[in-house]
């Protein structure tokens, strides 16, 4: 009897039950082994050595793939809590999963760690790597899991929370053992610690238990694993550089926004240059949005509980929803995690014809979210934003075109903000919940794959992660210094037109449900100005700059010709600042370039007398002396220019 494995050529391993993933990857090339960490079934990991019964798809996973990278940081987090338990007498450990470029195990020892321990901790995981302990997995019931693990209450409620039937092999606990240490676990993990070669623990944080607030406050440990030591070298080097682009440092620097404590996690007030780039980034917004045919809606901030009964918010989104408050002497009002019922509203509050549609409507509408206090990080994740909503109401038939529409207006949205490296996802329809008809989701997965390819936009498809009432496309770009950020979403959705009873008057004079297509551009504005703060490190391009240009005297008898130039620049429209007042020259300047302004304007005697400027551009290596003034203007006011 033999198993047929189909590899990643299509061409088919035939070998015998049991076989492992190793063997099968010694077959296939040595270089291709010595790089193995696991492999693949059916899209189901596997370690190497573990026995394979029943053929499928089959591939070797290799430490430099995504998913290899997720087995090394799973495996170091096991050495990471098999290091802690056996330098903290008493300590027991919760959950330690492989996150983006990294890792991180959450413990109890009774007090916050100090930076010594780390010191200590990382002592002790080389010694562990070094002794190239044997990851060993092993099967066992669940009333043995919860003796093995009865010292320790985080790992036995993770056994108790768990339906028997979503466990492997019918009910039984996976756990893996190496020299001294057990851990419950569902694996892959490497075939030994030695395979680590390249690690760093990086910081330390609070975090509760599941997560939630009630629960006992747990001590993590967050750390990074790479293949080599040179892509670790890199990876630590990006942080470094990402702790200098953070866009909450540079908020503060930059006196763009900040986030006082009266006001609490998750909100910030924004300062009046922060409040023009906002400005700007909104204006670009309603320019867009009015070119490719929306209208501009507007909606409260609060409604009655009734509404988002109806829309199903309290039904699947209450946990992320304020609490109510009562008003009226009987009525609960709510105020709004989404703009799209009130959108809904707007199209029922007539009737509608085949002539109306595609409707297209568009508010940038602040909504508000409960994001548990661990999880708020600036303007990246907050309780309180605005989004640059849009809800499309369009027939089946238009669904492929308006999906185009909008597909064409985020990337060129991206384009202008300085984004060209775009990737996406696809997320298909539930296997098990979801509403409308069969034909309508085909429908909408084809034309938003249609679009996708027409695009050329690569794209993964999330198979059976769309929302209940419809699929999507996630939009994501790579920042200056490669990070990968989701930024747009394109969502059809067959579930509000049917709870809220909309319709519309055929050609034929009968009655139709409108299909509803959801988009938020930019995300959200706040989260939006984070990323390009961090991708462009402050030094925003001309158009988006708060302060363009700096015009700076020499001296105090040169204010009057200063304004003279400024003056002409502003007649053109550009934002200027003066740079007068006491302090040598050079500190002047050195101020403007520290503030990130990307023109610097000085003007002396020879200036004033000959009617010119001298002009730095950030950018540019020289300095330029004796520029004709009206030929400077002329020069900035172009540069400054926005996009459409």
């Amino acid at each position: 009897m033999t198993i047929d494995l189909i590899l990643p050529d299509q061409t088919i391993a035939r070998r015998r039950p049991g076989v492992t993933g190793r063997r099968v990857a010694e077959s296939i090339g040595k270089r291709l082994a010595a790089a193995a960490v696991a492999v693949s079934l059916d899209g189901v990991m596997m370690d190497l050595d573990r026995p394979i019964e029943a053929g499928g798809r089959f591939a070797v996973i290799t430490e430099s793939s995504e998913e290899g990278r997720a087995v090394l940081r799973h495996s170091a987090a096991h050495v990471l809590a098999q290091a802690v338990l056996n330098l903290f007498e008493g300590a027991t450990f919760a959950i330690g999963p492989a996150i983006t470029d990294g890792f991180y195990y959450d413990f109890d020892i009774g007090r916050p760690f100090a930076p010594d321990d780390l010191e200590a901790i990382e002592a002790e995981m080389r010694r562990i790597i070094a002794a190239d302990q044997p990851f060993v997995r092993e099967e066992m019931s669940r009333a043995a899991g919860l003796e093995l693990f009865r010292d320790h209450p985080y790992k036995t409620e993770i056994i108790r929370s768990v339906d028997p039937s979503e466990m492997e092999s019918g009910g039984a606990v996976s756990v893996y053992r190496n020299e001294g240490f057990v851990d419950l676990c569902r694996g892959p993990h490497l075939p030994s610690t030695g395979r680590l070669k390249a690690f760093k623990l990086t910081r330390t944080a609070g975090a509760y238990w599941r997560g939630d607030e009630r629960r006992p406050q747990l001590q993590r440990i967050y750390g990074t694993a790479w293949e080599t030591r040179k892509t670790l070298k890199d990876h630590l080097r990006r942080i470094e550089e990402a702790a200098e682009r953070d866009h909450r440092k540079l908020g503060r620097e930059l006196d763009l926004f900040s986030f006082p404590d009266e006001l609490g996690p998750g909100l910030a007030v924004w300062h009046p240059k922060g409040g023009m780039l906002r400005r700007l980034v909104e204006d670009y917004s309603r320019r867009v949005h009015e070119a490719y045919g929306f209208d501009f809606v507007s909606s409260p901030h609060l409604a009655k509980a009734d509404l988002w009964n109806t829309s199903g918010h309290l039904e699947f989104y209450a946990e992320n929803m304020y609490p109510g408050m009562e008003m009226d002497e009987r009525d609960e009002y709510r105020v709004k995690p989404m703009n799209c019922p009130f959108h809904v509203l707007i199209y029922r509050s007539a009737a509608r014809s085949y002539r109306d549609l595609p409707m297209r409507l568009s508010e940038l509408g602040a909504v508000y979210r409960y994001e548990r206090s661990g999880v708020v990080h600036g303007l990246m994740r907050a309780r309180g934003f605005t989004q640059d909503d849009s809800h499309t109401f369009c027939t089946q038939e238009q669904v492929p075109s308006e999906l185009l529409l909008h597909l064409d207006f985020v990337l060129g949205l991206l384009r202008d903000f300085g984004f060209d490296e775009f990737e996406a996802e696809l997320a298909t329809r539930p296997e098990e919940k979801w509403v409308g008809e069969l034909g309508l989701w085909q429908l909408a997965e084809q034309a938003l794959e249609d679009a996708l390819v027409q695009a050329e936009v690569p794209y993964d498809t999330a198979a059976g992660e769309g929302a209940f009432y419809g699929p999507k496309i996630d939009v994501h770009v790579r920042d200056a210094i490669g990070r990968r950020w989701q930024m747009s979403t394109i969502q059809v959705d067959f579930s509000l037109p049917e709870r809220f009873g909309l319709e519309y008057v055929t050609s034929a004079d009968t009655r139709e449900r409108p299909v509803m297509i959801h988009a938020a551009k930019f995300g959200s504005v706040e989260r939006f100005v984070g990323v390009l703060v961090e991708h462009y490190a402050g030094a925003m391009p001309m158009w988006l700059a708060p302060v363009q240009a700096a015009v700076i005297p020499v001296a105090d008898r040169h204010e009057p010709y200063a304004e003279r130039v400024s003056g002409q620049l502003k007649t053109r429209g550009m934002r200027i600042e003066m740079g007068s007042g006491p302090g040598k020259l050079g500190e002047k300047i050195r101020s403007a370039i520290t503030r990130k302004t990307p023109v610097v304007v000085v003007v002396g005697d020879d200036d004033a007398a000959g009617g010119t400027v001298g002009l730095r551009l950030r950018g540019e290596n020289r300095d330029r002396r004796g520029v004709p003034l009206d030929e400077a203007v002329e020069e900035l006011a172009a540069s400054a220019r926005p996009p459409h």
